[in-house]
């Protein structure tokens, strides 16, 4: 078996909670979407067996988990499964980036998971048409871990999105926190938009945090 990867690499987290902390990167190639605001644009990849896969991440020290990421590594599922197997039976703690779509693929994998960062892609913000249904339903399985919702503030993104993203956090599991993401490298045209977010956020009862992506201030991958 093979999996599509782009890169394996050792690096902080740039984003929302685990901001900071050392991880190691597996980045899977393709997404099943093409959102505006993209900042990986995955141009190559090697086809590797999991063998290779796990001796790379095994190469590396000192870090807190292994971050599976994108594009997005629900893809290659039957890929993964085996790969968090792997990894959870090293003791490694395992930590999920997804677009939060592709729910079915998760309830496979859920057992061996423990953070899953999930982003709401927000119709205003992405331009892919809307995924309510798609998030709430990957919500409603993702909350058996630990999780929190993302989404990315844009120029042009809308205040109904985040009251729809509010609802289907409230209707799964109110404490789940949610991060605001300015689109880089415009934060600095967004902060009154993010504050005004975080305002409905707050009177709405949201855990909410307004965060900038850390690797992009840092100059690192």
């Amino acid at each position: 078996m093979r999996a599509k990867i782009a890169e394996i690499f050792k690096s902080i987290q740039g984003e929302g909670l685990y901001q900071g902390v050392p991880q190691v990167f597996v980045r899977f190639f393709g997404c099943n979407l093409k959102c505006s605001f993209c900042d990986t644009k995955l141009e190559y990849y090697q086809e590797k067996t999991l063998q290779e896969v796990t001796d790379e991440i095994l190469s590396y020290k000192d870090y807190h988990s292994v971050s599976l990421t994108g594009g997005e590594p629900l893809l290659q599922i039957k890929f993964l499964g085996e790969l968090v197997r792997f990894l959870k039976k090293e003791g490694k703690k395992i930590y999920l980036e997804t677009n939060g779509i592709l729910y079915e693929n998760l309830g496979r994998i859920i057992e061996y998971l423990d953070i899953i960062a999930v982003d709401f892609k927000l119709p205003s913000s992405t331009n892919t048409g809307s995924f309510w249904y798609e998030h709430k339903a990957f919500l409603k399985i993702a909350e058996k871990k630990e999780v929190f919702v993302k989404v990315v503030i844009g120029i042009d993104t809308q205040a109904k999105d985040i009251f729809k993203a509010i609802e289907i956090i409230k209707a799964v599991n109110g404490g789940i926190q949610f991060i605001l993401q300015q689109q880089n490298p415009y934060e600095s045209l967004l902060e009154d938009k993010a504050k005004s977010f975080h305002d409905i956020c707050a009177k709405s009862g949201i855990n909410t945090k307004i965060m900038r992506q850390l690797h992009k201030e840092l100059g690192i991958k």
